[in-house]
């Protein structure tokens, strides 16, 4: 009986481990995912402006961005040394509604902080922040 009841309380626990809530695909953060170009020409001071990818930019010498995937994988877009684009897989997680924590498996760079101003269907405003 003692090994039932052991049995019964660990198969509750592990329903209830794999049944939380994916807090990336919140509605909040919905919107995020998908590829963000920067429109640097529409920043304003410390925020940065994106837009998506499919947005009709103006002429630009290069573009950095970022990729938001629901299943908290993250690509960021830096310009790479034949002037493309180099992407850097990692990972994001909300820290806060408006707030995300950004690592980049390559450690090249220290973790990051993404504070999210405003998000729109065509424009997301951010601060980095260390």
């Amino acid at each position: 009986m003692r090994l039932f009841t052991l049995l019964a309380c660990l198969s509750i626990m592990l329903v209830a481990a794999t049944c939380r809530p994916n807090t990336n695909s919140s509605p909040e953060f919905q919107q995020l995912h998908r590829t963000w170009l920067h429109a640097q020409e529409e920043d304003q001071g410390d925020v940065l402006v994106y837009r998506p990818n499919t947005y009709s930019f103006p002429p630009s010498r290069g573009r950095t961005g970022f990729s938001f995937d629901p299943n908290g994988l993250f690509t960021q877009f830096d310009i790479a040394p034949t002037d493309g684009l180099e992407g850097r897989k990692g990972t994001w997680k909300p820290e806060s509604s408006h707030t995300l924590h950004i690592t980049l498996d390559d450690k090249r760079d220290p973790d990051y902080r993404l504070e999210i101003v405003s998000l729109e269907k065509n424009v997301l405003k951010v601060r980095r922040v260390q």
